[in-house]
């Protein structure tokens, strides 16, 4: 399975390092939020890498939304279970649940339309920043902290008209930040094509916390320190 470097399995636990969630970051979701930097003071798995264990483990479902309830720490013990309720949960050993997944219609277990489906979908989501970010802040004249850039994962959905052999691509359809003092919340809307159709559509909303006036030298900046060190990591790959 090509999720099995990024985690490991112990008894009925998932554990995740802080190596392997900043590896899945960067190689599968070319995400180079330094929040997923093993030396991050608030380091976080990224969700995305929650979200592809779901699949892995449940099936990729016509209608599903997940909703990130907090952030998962390096080499937590998680535990994906489905509830009485037919919701799926991922919790620690305490209880604890980070994440809330609600699915309907049919199901496919086939493992290359989920793994195709999986790396679609993360591709798409790694580009928060700055492919989709950078132009609303920009337009609404607002801007994260440079030194502590905190955007967080808050929930996202999706619907899919069939399953059947698909061989998906996301295509970013709208777009909107929305400002309250010094927060902001993205909406990140997506048309799922296969094919030339379009066979689903999806959305993704982010938070993006600790929000200042913008300013275009200094995001000049953190874009080019994001390229460098993503041409870092291509050299190295």
């Amino acid at each position: 399975m090509f999720l099995d470097d990024y985690h490991s399995r112990t008894d009925s636990r998932l554990c995740i390092t802080a190596e392997q969630a900043s590896r899945f970051a960067k190689r599968v979701a070319g995400d180079f939020n330094p929040i997923h930097n093993p030396d991050a003071r608030r380091f976080c798995v990224p969700g995305d890498l929650l979200f592809a264990l779901v699949l892995a483990r449940f099936g990729l479902s016509q209608h599903m939304t997940f909703r990130f309830l907090s952030m998962v720490g390096a080499e937590v013990p998680l535990a994906f279970d489905e509830d009485d309720d037919g919701r799926i949960r991922v919790r620690d050993d305490s209880g604890k649940c980070y994440l809330e997944v609600e699915r309907s219609g049919d199901i496919t277990r086939d493992e290359a339309v989920v793994e195709a489906f999986t790396r679609c979908y993360v591709a798409f989501s790694g580009k928060n920043f700055p492919h989709y970010l950078k132009p609303l802040m920009e337009d609404r004249g607002v801007m994260f902290n440079p030194k502590r850039p905190l955007v967080i994962y808050d929930s996202m959905g999706f619907s899919l008209e069939r399953l059947d052999g698909i061989e998906p691509g996301l295509e970013l359809a709208d777009a909107s930040l929305d400002v309250v003092g010094k927060r902001g919340d993205a909406l990140l809307e997506f048309r799922i094509m296969a094919g030339g159709e379009e066979v689903g559509t999806g959305s993704k909303k982010l938070v993006v916390s600790g929000l200042c006036d913008y300013d275009a030298c200094t995001m000049d900046a953190v874009v080019e320190e994001f390229y460098r060190l993503k041409a870092a990591h291509d050299a190295e790959a």
